[in-house]
């Protein structure tokens, strides 16, 4: 009955021998556990209502102190009790968990959106509006690792399968709004730290809404069995501040197009020269001056005879 307890300082990530679930790092996954709370309360009191109203039973009315049992078939007082507690029990634990349910599928008022699809095997991320999207898949040393035949250990490779090439970065104390779907076939993206799992179904968006409060790595997998390399899409979200995102996302973005490059300025007009025949590389011709024709060669002298 101590157990529960431990839930009180569990982080986001599971731990060895861990029995409770953890507290997550979202207001959804908080609810979540506080729901769970709830009814492990009220089942621990009910359990040891009932088992210790057997043993008592057993212990006291035992044949050996020569108990005789009653011949009656039914009570019909005693079998509204029991079905009238049940009934109130349950209104009282349903009432706050739908209540949470509520709030965990209301999407409004986010301040940015991010579109989830789903491949075999690996995932694409879309921030919307902002032209950033890439694929995240298995990281190379995970995948090196699993096809060396090697055994890995917690101490060698601690996020043996949870890890990848590209992270999905989110800023803290934002409301992130997901719509997810998938290519191929139906897959599940979850995270335990943020406190929700939602399938990803081919033709179908689905959605939902976390706002991170504490910076971090957190770890996920796809939870639907989509394949033979279901276990290899692992999910890695990366929570900074939203200064960090800022600048994350600019250096995300592709850089701007280069603008088209002015017009050149028309030459300046200059005195007008003699045509030269298009085609032609030539110099231009300059005018040919008429020779003035040669002088008439004078009279021979005549003589007397």
């Amino acid at each position: 009955m101590a157990f529960p307890a431990m839930g009180w300082a569990q982080s986001a990530d599971p731990k060895p021998w861990q029995l409770n679930m953890g507290r997550g790092v979202t207001q959804t996954s908080r609810l979540a556990w506080e729901s769970n709370m709830l009814s492990l309360i009220v089942v621990t009191v009910i359990g040891v209502i009932v088992f210790g109203a057997m043993a008592y039973a057993i212990f006291k009315f035992r044949k050996s102190k020569g108990a005789v049992a009653a011949t009656f078939s039914h009570n019909t007082k005693a079998e509204i009790i029991w079905t009238v507690i049940p009934v109130v029990i349950l209104v009282v634990m349903a009432w706050p968990a739908t209540a949470n349910l509520i709030k965990m599928y209301d999407t409004r008022d986010a301040e940015m959106t991010v579109k989830v699809t789903g491949y075999q095997w690996m995932w694409r991320y879309e921030y919307l509006g902002e032209g950033v999207d890439f694929t995240s898949r298995l990281d190379r040393e995970s995948d090196r690792v699993r096809q060396s035949g090697k055994v890995p250990t917690r101490e060698s490779n601690p996020h043996y399968l949870l890890d990848v090439d590209n992270r999905l970065v989110l800023p803290v104390d934002t409301k992130v709004r997901f719509v997810i779907t998938s290519d191929d076939v139906i897959h599940a993206w979850w995270v335990p730290a943020l406190g929700w799992k939602q399938d990803a179904i081919p033709g179908f968006i689905n959605e939902a809404w976390t706002s991170i409060d504490t910076p971090g790595v957190y770890r996920g997998q796809c939870a639907e069995l989509c394949g033979k390399d279901h276990g290899f899409m692992p999910i890695v979200v990366e929570a900074v501040s939203k200064e960090d995102f800022k600048q994350w996302l600019a250096q995300k973005k592709p850089a701007p197009a280069a603008a088209p490059a002015a017009p050149a300025a028309p030459a300046t007009p200059n005195a007008p020269e003699t045509a030269t025949p298009p085609g032609d590389g030539t110099a231009p011709r300059q005018p040919v001056t008429p020779a003035e024709p040669a002088a008439a060669p004078a009279p021979a002298p005549t003589t007397d005879a």
